[in-house]
């Protein structure tokens, strides 16, 4: 199997909501807004619901991973909610950071050290990242494209750095 089918992480249709919410989530102010409330409703709603979900899925729809990184200065464990797009039977990870100037820090924890934990509704997969080919890049931005509207437009706002792309694989696949 693959780290999606490990995590039965299954994209549904959309309602109309979360169309909506979706598209504002998009926009420029929709995305600065979100950059800085939605880590802090993540974590208060998956919480209180006991980890079966977080604000951004009840309100776009989306279903969304908890990467744990391991922090590059720090060396401790970082808890990250990302959406991921499935491809292939593994999920990629894009690093958007909603469109913002600077390289996410679970990107940077990734490339430091590309060993993690992906959780989606109580399973978790142990993974090793690695940035996708040229080839694969162009898959992932096609398939982004149709799991969120939002991906396309944060890669126009930030034309001055190279958004990395990461695919997942499990880590007991990998040698060693």
């Amino acid at each position: 199997m693959g780290v999606a089918a490990d995590l039965s992480y299954v994209l549904a249709p959309p309602t109309a909501l979360h169309r909506a919410v979706r598209s504002a989530a998009a926009t420029r102010a929709g995305a600065a807004l979100l950059a800085h409330t939605l880590p802090t409703l993540d974590r208060a709603v998956s919480t209180l619901s006991r980890g079966r979900t977080t604000a951004c899925a009840l309100l776009s729809g989306l279903p969304v991973l908890v990467v744990t990184t391991t922090g590059r200065r720090t060396d401790r464990p970082r808890e990250t909610r990302l959406i991921g797009v499935p491809v292939g039977g593994t999920l990629a990870l894009l690093g958007t950071n909603f469109g913002q100037a600077r390289t996410p820090a679970w990107v940077l924890n990734l490339e430091a050290d590309p060993r993690a934990t992906v959780a989606h509704r109580g399973a978790v997969v142990r993974v090793v990242a690695r940035e996708a080919d040229p080839a694969e890049r162009v898959e992932v931005l096609d398939l982004a494209e149709l799991v969120y509207v939002g991906f396309p437009r944060y890669l126009t706002r930030v034309p001055h750095r190279r958004v990395r792309i990461l695919l997942l694989e499990n880590a007991v696949d990998q040698p060693g």
